[in-house]
């Protein structure tokens, strides 16, 4: 009997035993679970306050890509390369010695023309000088028309006592009258002549000024025969060997102003609601990493997507369609000084965030004068004519002072 009450109390025991692990493990199943919510509803809330605080404000992207001017070197003459005196990567200044071209035709051109203006100066002057025998002749054909006029009024008063004969008087006459027409000849000639030379010098004369330009243009030919840097940079693609002989507008070489590089970063459409010009950019290049950050502003958005100026663009009414959406560049200034202190090279990829907060911008539509506008212009673009027209004035001056001596 003994062992029949004990069993089923052991078995009670034992049956209760599960039960409280049972609700042990429940207790922490929900504890578990509640932080879990806790930190969901934390983790949402912060995602929250983020997004209304930065993340709405800002759009990003990685297709961005350094850009800048390839100024390609291209001689306006053609000839044989003699020398070449830049290579790849070498680092020029505008206005430096690139390539040598063999002038000795275009020094020989030039000569001849500066003789061809010395010798059309010398001509012109003795035009202008012929004013002074013209008129010399016009005084002397009128003295000797008044000669004839007193010879003759003094032969017709005493005619009638006949000490003249009536044929000298008609003689005398005929020589008033071949005089007056030579008088009217001479001054003619002499009005002629003032046509070509009043209100101008021998410097403004016509053929002067063609024969200038004569000069002006073989000095050009020949100043052009030794090809200048346009642009301070760095030399890529040279394609040009000593020997060779080039036509004009053949590719030499090329040269990218690394001073005055900016980047192209392609946005969604979607991204564009709120970004405006003058919008300040934080840029990072995949180069220096994380660790060096670019400040820049959006200058420009672009007049229509990639694929609206593409070579062969999207026909999306053929009804074989499929909607992709679209990127539009959009032109970020860098500040010279950080790319002084870190360079960067065409073509490197970038990361782009631009602040769209900023209510200080332009809208897109609308015109701007941007702060990166290309003002790059040839070094010597004005200083070999400047050269050629005050050697073509040096000629000019030195022959009428020659052709006054004379």
């Amino acid at each position: 009997m003994s062992d029949a009450t004990t069993t089923p109390e052991k078995s009670s025991n034992a049956a209760a035993t599960p039960a409280s692990g049972t609700n042990g493990n429940g207790k922490k199943r929900k504890i578990g679970l509640f932080i879990l919510l806790a930190l969901l509803v934390v983790a949402g809330a912060a995602y929250a306050i983020y997004w209304f605080t930065y993340a709405r404000w800002h759009e990003t992207t990685d297709d961005a890509y350094v850009s800048g001017h390839v100024v390609q070197i291209t001689p306006q003459i053609g000839g044989t390369v003699l020398a070449v005196h830049a290579e790849d990567t070498d680092m020029v200044k505008a206005g430096e010695l690139l390539i040598e071209f063999d002038h000795a035709d275009s020094r020989v051109t030039l000569d001849q023309a500066e003789s061809a203006l010395a010798q059309t100066v010398r001509q012109v002057r003795t035009v202008y000088a012929n004013n002074s025998t013209l008129e010399a002749e016009v005084r002397q054909r009128q003295a000797e028309v008044d000669r004839w006029k007193e010879d003759i009024a003094r032969r017709s008063a005493i005619a009638d006592t006949g000490a003249v004969a009536l044929e000298e008087i008609d003689h005398g006459k005929d020589s008033l009258k071949a005089a007056e027409a030579a008088l009217a000849a001479a001054n003619q000639q002499l009005a002629s002549n003032r046509v070509l030379t009043d209100g101008s010098r021998v410097e403004q004369y016509p053929s002067v000024q063609n024969a200038a330009s004569k000069v002006e243009e073989a000095w050009l030919d020949w100043s052009r025969s030794n090809v200048l840097a346009p642009v301070g940079g760095q030399v890529a693609r040279r394609n040009v060997q000593i020997g060779q002989r080039v036509a004009p507008g053949t590719p030499l070489m090329a040269i990218v102003p690394l001073d005055s590089l900016w980047v192209d970063a392609n946005f969604k459409e979607v991204q564009l609601r709120r970004m405006k010009i003058g919008q300040p950019a934080k840029v990072v290049a995949d180069v220096y990493g994380d660790s060096v950050e670019y400040t820049g502003h959006v200058v420009g958005i672009g007049a229509g997507t990639g694929a609206a100026f593409a070579l062969l663009p999207a026909q999306n009414a053929t009804g074989n369609w499929i909607k992709v959406v679209q990127r539009v560049p959009v032109r970020i200034a860098l500040d010279p000084r950080e790319l002084a202190a870190h360079p960067l090279r065409v073509g490197l990829s970038m990361k782009i965030d631009v602040d769209t907060q900023s209510e200080n911008g332009t809208p897109s539509g609308a015109p701007v004068q941007a702060d990166n506008e290309d003002t790059m212009r040839s070094a010597n673009t004005d200083v070999e004519l400047s050269k050629a027209k005050t050697r073509a004035k040096e000629i000019i001056q030195q022959n009428i002072v020659a052709a006054n001596r004379d």
